[in-house]
């Protein structure tokens, strides 16, 4: 949602600016563009020729009470990246009700299935190692598009080998669970995620007259976002106004 949001406020008037005044306010913060826009094109055909058909099988057949049990799962495998990059981010707080909310599901929630830490009052959070970096005072001056994974920055790449070190699944192969249930269960978790991303991306197919700039846009305005928990300060604010004014 925050993905919708972000692209229909921020980028919906720069999907349609000129191509010099798009040129003249992200050479900046995109001077690979060239090669960003080669490795969208290429995950762009591959999710439409293989994983798009996959997630809409996914969404059309399997029940919506399975799939939401299974992103239950998969975001609580993943859980203890948020935990770490909580406690990084110095709030202690949250930190020790985030761990229980994953002791929780854990647990009863028979290893994260169902998620009975939200009726509980432990609220889910979204923290990563990129908006870790963002918190110390690192900025993203490089934007990055990632091959069949996805825009990234020169801050938040630092954050997908964190991801992959802090999720079960890693450890569950190191210590013996083996290929013929980590790749499965990793397979299972692209499905999911792309069914998860079915609805603003085909918003962004049929609203964006440039979907890479679609793209571009709303992933660094979002990361913004995020690292401020939704509640930047006053100069951000004019910060985020002056840089829409200069892409209308």
């Amino acid at each position: 949602m925050l993905f919708i949001l972000s692209a229909t406020l921020v980028s919906g008037c720069a999907t349609m600016r000129p191509h010099d005044q798009a040129a003249a306010s992200f050479d900046r913060i995109d001077p690979y563009e060239k090669v960003n826009r080669k490795s969208y094109d290429f995950t762009a055909f591959v999710d439409r020729k293989v994983m798009e058909p996959v997630a809409d099988f996914y969404i059309d057949y399997v029940p919506t009470r399975v799939q939401r049990s299974v992103s239950n799962f998969y975001d609580n495998l993943a859980y203890p990246n948020v935990v770490l990059n909580v406690f990084l981010q110095g709030k202690v707080r949250q930190g020790f009700q985030d761990s229980l909310r994953f002791i929780v599901n854990s647990s009863i929630g028979l290893g994260g299935l169902f998620d009975f830490a939200s009726h509980m009052g432990l609220t889910q959070h979204d923290e990563d190692f990129g908006q870790t970096l963002g918190v110390w005072g690192v900025d993203a001056k490089t934007y990055i598009f990632i091959p069949l994974l996805g825009p990234s920055s020169n801050r938040d790449i630092a954050g997908i080998p964190v991801r992959v070190m802090t999720n079960v699944i890693f450890y569950s192969f190191l210590f013996g669970v083996g290929l013929p249930v980590t790749v499965p269960l990793g397979i299972l978790d692209a499905i999911d995620t792309r069914a998860r991303l079915s609805g603003p991306m085909k918003i962004r197919d049929e609203a964006a007259l440039e979907p890479y700039l679609f793209v571009r846009d709303a992933y660094l305005q979002q990361r913004k976002h995020l690292i401020y928990d939704g509640n930047p300060p006053p100069e951000v604010y004019e910060e985020l106004m002056e840089e829409e004014s200069s892409v209308k």
